[in-house]
């Protein structure tokens, strides 16, 4: 082997080592990102406004990542040449990582919801927001499974559980707006129909990370 070549190999082998632990961190983030998530459920639908407090910490570990993949993912597009399909995978983890932190202001979001509704009863369609998040944090679980395993075939099961989601917001977005009869103060309205406002958009994301995950593996956007 020639020096050249002996300098290119010893080069790709670095490359690759970063790669291996960018896709690790990535993982770590979505860890971080369902823990935040399943604390906001828990904020809301079980009134454990303890749950509520351990989040802001959470969402700044959350945006060191973020801040730290993306300068990772631009130095490595910079300073090391990338092929076509290197390019194409710092590209999605870029895009990815910007999925998982909205995802976790959103959570962040849902937790000073939980605060503010904590002085009023339960409304009686929390049941139904609630299956809305439980499916909303499967999309999310299905999707980061689906980047560890690089299963192209993600996209197309968190689609149909996005579905799912949208219709639960348009009923429950009817029975919020339309709701006559309203005794006391509209806050706790305004304030559920943030929430299922949120979990719609936090399930959006969570079909974007899977759709990444599937451009990935193929090259071809969904």
């Amino acid at each position: 082997m020639s020096l050249s070549s002996q300098s290119q190999h010893t080069e790709r082998a670095y490359f690759e080592r970063c790669l291996r632990r960018l896709e690790q961190d990535v993982l770590r983030m979505g860890t971080l990102v369902e823990e935040s998530f399943r604390l906001s459920h828990q904020s809301v639908f079980a009134r454990n406004l303890a749950a509520a407090q351990k989040i802001p910490a959470i969402d700044k570990q959350i945006d060191r990542y973020y801040r730290q993949i993306e300068l990772e993912c631009a130095t490595l597009m910079t300073l090391q040449a990338p092929v076509a399909q290197d390019l194409r995978l710092l590209s999605a983890f870029m895009q990815l990582v910007r999925d998982l932190e909205r995802i976790g202001d959103y959570a962040k979001d849902i937790a000073e919801i939980a605060i503010k509704l904590f002085p009023y009863e339960p409304h009686p369609c929390m049941s139904e927001i609630e299956a809305m998040s439980r499916h909303a944090q499967l999309m999310l679980s299905t999707s980061l499974v689906s980047l560890a395993d690089l299963d192209a075939e993600a996209g197309q099961k968190v689609k149909k559980l996005d579905d799912t989601v949208d219709d639960a917001y348009d009923r429950l977005y009817e029975t919020l707006a339309y709701q006559r009869d309203i005794k006391g103060v509209v806050e706790p309205i305004l304030l559920l129909g943030l929430l299922i406002r949120h979990l719609e958009r936090m399930a959006d994301h969570a079909t974007n990370i899977a759709q990444r995950v599937s451009y990935i593996v193929t090259g071809h956007r969904a």
